[in-house]
């Protein structure tokens, strides 16, 4: 009778179990994904402003929109960015102190020119974006309208990472198998 070597049976399994559940997990995180996403889109939809968020990554607000109070432009850098018609250029992002120690940075606007604007600061209405960031609807500065933030620009790989992991199980369990029989070949 031919054996089967144990400890490296025993590994590849153990390695199969892992991947199968890393795969499960993944499925579990598309369907907590596309929660979050459905949340984010109905955010989106909500016309009551919400807060912006002085500490933490403001999870819970993104893509609603609200005001600030930028009472001083702390410093203007340029970053690539997209215009509400689709065009490509550049960002003006602001950051602003919104007193009590905070800052809140601001998308004050799209140009094709890189030089930063003159802007002294003020009130500023927008949308929560992540970052957090309020991207300023209307622009400020004198500059265009950026591209609204928009939830579907997240993304949800989960479902395709989890194919991964099974596919990465299905092959171990293939190369081994295919190791076994050469090996019990070689034996005859």
């Amino acid at each position: 009778m031919k054996r089967i070597p144990i400890i490296p049976t025993v590994l590849v399994l153990a390695a199969v179990a892992t991947m199968l559940a890393l795969g499960i997990w993944q499925l579990g995180r598309a369907e907590e994904k596309a929660d979050l996403l459905a949340r984010y889109e109905a955010a989106a939809a909500a016309d009551a402003d919400a807060e912006f968020p002085l500490e933490g990554d403001g999870r819970e607000v993104w893509f609603r929109p609200s005001t600030i109070d930028c009472r001083e432009v702390i410093g203007i850098e340029t970053v690539a960015g997209t215009a509400e018609s689709g065009q490509k250029g550049w960002a003006q992002r602001a950051n602003c102190s919104v007193g009590r120690d905070a800052e809140v940075l601001v998308d004050l606007g799209f140009s094709r020119e890189i030089e930063p604007p003159k802007w002294e600061g003020g009130d500023v209405t927008g949308v929560i974006a992540p970052g957090p960031r309020l991207v300023a609807n209307p622009p400020v500065a004198g500059l265009q309208p950026l591209a609204k933030p928009d939830p579907s620009d997240l993304p949800n790989n989960h479902l395709a990472y989890a194919g991964q992991w099974f596919f990465f199980a299905l092959t171990a369990l293939l190369i081994y198998g295919f190791a076994l029989r050469s090996r019990m070949k070689k034996r005859d």
